[in-house]
């Protein structure tokens, strides 16, 4: 019966809307048509419409039907659904947070060369290096340039490095973000000059171009040649250098202590290791960035996030007409391909008009030449370092499989995106892409934003009570448990995935009880097991995988598991419909709202869950064309239409 209702109130919707927005006929139009056709443009092509258009309009005979059915086709119609999701999702990153890992991020330095000239060196902070006095740092030590390494910044005056020392230490590249060819043995075809139609949206910093003198184009860049390296596998390296007693003086020519060396690494001495995991960086000496510093991204100074590329500033408009350009560090250049790969991903949701469910159930996804290189270097070096002592020297399970990115596609690639179909049988939508992994780091942070956008639901206790408790389950803990009882279980199925970060922790390494990690007769536990499994869950016989203990059913089935459970519930389609039905009205929802809500949720479930069919039936409800004609004020004092 509530079917039959659905449907009864659908046709009575369309007879009045019908009824009410006939095509204009030989008489001029009226104000509410005129208004009508107003909000149409707006939400379908984004601006207000053109003189032309309102002559169009106005011409006997015009077919509004036709015209509608046109724009839920074109680019203002997507960027409009677009923009409701990734507002609910807050998706665009702003400055607070830094990504501009050791691994992958190539800083410089200005040293002063035999005859007293400036020259530019590229380096990696915490490059391991065979020399004992420069391994993890600046690849010539302070008394070699008159430059002291701190906390990510060179400092002192620089002087003169004799040719000899500057030939042992370093070497020339002809760097990607240089030359297009630079993967060719001889690369020409150099930026600025030789490199034919560069992409326009791909515009290195101009510090990165020219050298010292501010005049001089670069041909090559000086690299210490450690960090020049070109292997894709290393060998784990142990220096058997001593760790330095507490308070005991820094070994001659260091400014800080030697690199910490672990157990693992004089065990595992000699044994092979993947160029492009964490662990690599921190036990190998014959790990690099690559083939023309493919896998690492250049700085313009030594400092914690130096510049490294210019973008648009703000983009209103998309990143096709933007206004005004900018600098951006290297944190920047990450995180605003992150949020457009996002964008891109709901585009073509939208664009397609496929299942909306597979916002957060697709597997596929749309890349660039920045996010290629993020895929194939940064992704993979977030991992491993704790894990070692679990087995994982690299990342085992990613997400983004590297190997679904076209080797075809290069760092510099910016405007083209390429349709990747499957990222890998663990991804899962927005869900496992580094912009929402980042925006909500804590299992349940991202456990609550997908309740939040995608079942309009929130967690929020009143006069909740919060005696003392020594009760770690939060699911029975007084005066938590009205939250906690639904957020665990929902944010349990990010036990797998790192917070903070993306790695995902197979369950051949890290198994949701754990003997290893057992507690000890102190009911504690080592620190490898620590950073994995939560002492509180734990006994003297088993370690619990943290964040497992609320549902180690949803722990396993990961980010995807929980995309199939949300998009089965009855509330996300009601969601859907609420979300997209509200931000098309302009207002709030209310009471008297019911009625179009039944039919519109009808509506999308029964047409596979588009949304241009919603959206169709939201712009031609009698409901979107009174909400253009209410004055503001009387809308917020609940008044009515003029």
């Amino acid at each position: 019966m509530r079917g039959l209702g659905a449907l009864a109130a659908a046709a009575l919707l369309a007879a009045a809307a019908a009824a009410l927005f006939a095509p204009p006929s030989a008489a001029a139009p009226t104000l509410e048509q005129y208004r009508y056709f107003r909000a149409l443009s707006l939400d379908l092509k984004g601006r207000l419409p053109t003189r032309e258009e309102l002559a169009e309009m106005e011409s006997p005979g015009f077919d509004l039907d036709a015209w509608i059915e046109r724009h839920l086709d074109g680019p203002g119609y997507v960027e409009r659904l677009t923009r409701i999701y990734m507002d609910v999702l807050r998706l665009e990153l702003g400055p607070v947070g830094l990504f501009a890992p050791p691994e992958t991020t190539l800083r410089r330095a200005e040293v002063l060369g035999p005859d007293g000239q400036r020259l530019y060196v590229y380096f990696r902070y915490n490059q391991r290096r065979l020399n004992p006095v420069i391994d993890g740092e600046f690849c010539f030590s302070e008394a070699e340039s008159g430059l002291r390494g701190s906390f990510h910044a060179l400092t002192g005056t620089p002087k003169a490095i004799s040719q000899r020392l500057l030939d042992e230490r370093t070497t020339v590249v002809r760097p990607f973000w240089l030359y297009r060819d630079y993967l060719s043995v001889s690369p020409t075809q150099r930026y600025g000059a030789g490199w034919k139609d560069p992409d326009s949206a791909y515009v290195p910093l101009p510090q990165l171009l020219v050298e010292p003198d501010g005049k001089t184009p670069t041909v090559e860049v000086r690299v210490c040649k450690e960090e020049a390296q070109t292997a894709e596998v290393g060998r784990i390296h142990a220096s058997d250098i001593p760790p330095l007693p507490k308070g005991a003086p820094l070994p001659a020519g260091r400014v800080r202590p030697p690199m910490p060396e672990d157990r693992y690494a004089r065990e595992h001495r000699g044994e092979p290791i993947s160029c492009r995991s964490a662990l690599a960086f921190a036990m190998s000496v014959d790990c690099g960035c690559g083939i023309g510093l493919e896998h690492c991204l250049p700085g313009d100074n030594s400092g914690r996030d130096p510049r490294a590329f210019v973008l648009p500033a703000h983009v209103p408009l998309g990143i096709e007409s933007p206004i005004g350009a900018a600098p951006r560090t290297i944190s920047g250049w990450n995180k605003f391909w992150w949020s457009q790969e996002a964008i891109h991903l709901m585009q073509h949701v939208f664009r397609a008009d496929r299942d909306f469910r597979e916002i957060l159930t697709g597997r596929y996804t749309f890349i660039n030449g920045p996010l290629a290189q993020f895929y194939r270097s940064s992704a993979p070096a977030a991992c491993c370092s704790l894990h070692k002592s679990f087995g994982m020297r690299e990342d085992e399970a990613p997400l983004f499989l590297p190997g679904a990115v076209p080797p075809v596609v290069a760092p510099h690639d910016v405007s083209a995106w390429t349709f990747i179909p499957d990222r890998g049988p663990r991804a899962a939508g927005i869900v496992t892409t580094p912009v929402f992994l980042t925006k909500y780091s804590s299992r349940r942070a991202r456990a609550a934003a997908l309740y939040s956008a995608f079942l309009c639901k929130s967690f929020a206790a009143e006069h909740a009570e919060l005696p003392p408790s020594d009760e770690p389950d939060l699911m029975v803990r007084p005066g938590c448990s009205s939250c906690h009882a639904t957020l665990e279980p929902l944010a349990a199925y990010f036990t797998r995935v790192e917070e903070t970060t993306w790695t995902y922790l197979p369950a051949s390494r890290f198994p949701i009880e754990n003997p290893v990690c057992k507690l000890d007769a102190e009911g504690k536990t080592g620190g490898s097991c620590r950073r994995f499994y939560d002492p509180d869950f734990s006994s003297k016989e088993r370690g619990v995988l943290r964040g497992a203990y609320a549902s180690p059913d949803h722990a396993d089935r990961g980010p995807a598991g929980a995309a199939a459970d949300l998009t089965r519930m009855p509330e996300f389609a009601s969601c859907a419909v609420a979300r997209v039905t509200e931000s098309f009205l302009g207002r709030p929802l209310r009471d008297e709202d019911e009625a179009l809500l039944r039919a519109l949720r009808e509506r999308f479930v029964s047409r596979g869950y588009r949304m241009r069919p919603l959206v169709e039936a939201i712009v031609r409800s009698p409901a979107y064309a009174r909400a253009g004609n209410v004055r503001p004020a009387l809308e917020r004092g609940g008044g009515g239409a003029r």
